[in-house]
């Protein structure tokens, strides 16, 4: 018996003009946008808990008359405790609370730019296209 191939449901073939390359192009350099930013916030929070540690830590010396290093640079120069904490705390209010509004407004536009993108495409490429990131 020879096996005989039925036709599987093709994708219908659907031309790919320039302007349909540069949004999936835009599409893609925005998503890895999206991750470099979202592995930057990572960094950041993890520096943050970071200082969050050694405030914690800080804050168990019982001798007020210890001098505490803290770098500045390249440089670490001895400051009290409560001077150190003060720099801690400073530091901790830079390093997120400030940028932490521009990163939420820099995700969000991109966030809007890949969902316009997503539609677009989508509905002239239907199932022949895939946006979605892969989880692994």
């Amino acid at each position: 018996m020879a096996a005989t191939m039925k036709p599987s449901v093709a994708a219908e073939d659907v031309n790919v003009t320039f302007e349909d390359q540069q949004k999936i192009n835009k599409f893609a350099r925005n998503t890895n946008r999206m991750t470099e930013l979202k592995d930057e916030i990572e960094a950041k929070k993890k520096s943050l808990q970071n200082l969050q540690d050694a405030s914690d830590d800080l804050m168990m010396f019982d001798d007020d008359s210890l001098l505490i290093p803290y770098q500045i640079g390249e440089v670490f120069i001895s400051h009290s405790q409560e001077e150190t904490q003060e720099m801690l705390e400073a530091a901790k209010v830079m390093r997120w609370s400030r940028r932490s509004r521009s990163w939420k407004g820099r995700v969000s536009a991109i966030q809007q730019v890949l969902g316009d993108l997503k539609v677009k495409l989508y509905a002239k490429f239907g199932n022949n296209i895939n946006l979605e990131a892969d989880e692994s």
